[in-house]
């Protein structure tokens, strides 16, 4: 390979190395802003409040999970 060519695939990888490393800042500051807010929206609701709520979001959830079995009938003669 050309040395141009090998020097245009190096900067092309720390080009995206660079971009990835933004990317993991970015979900980084994002998630430390969910946390801040679900810290917020506990304390404000309460320890009741908040417990009734989780076990509302917890019961939506096992309904979700376990949707109606329909079975695809695959069997070919």
């Amino acid at each position: 390979m050309k040395d141009s060519k090998i020097i245009g695939l190096i900067n092309k990888v720390q080009g995206l190395t660079n971009v990835v490393r933004q990317l993991v800042q970015e979900v980084q500051k994002n998630a430390t802003l969910a946390k801040g807010t679900l810290t917020a929206f506990q304390l404000h609701l309460g320890e009741e409040e908040w417990n009734k709520l989780v076990e509302e979001l917890k019961e939506v959830e096992k309904r979700d999970l376990t949707p109606e079995e329909k079975k695809l009938d695959l069997d070919v003669e």
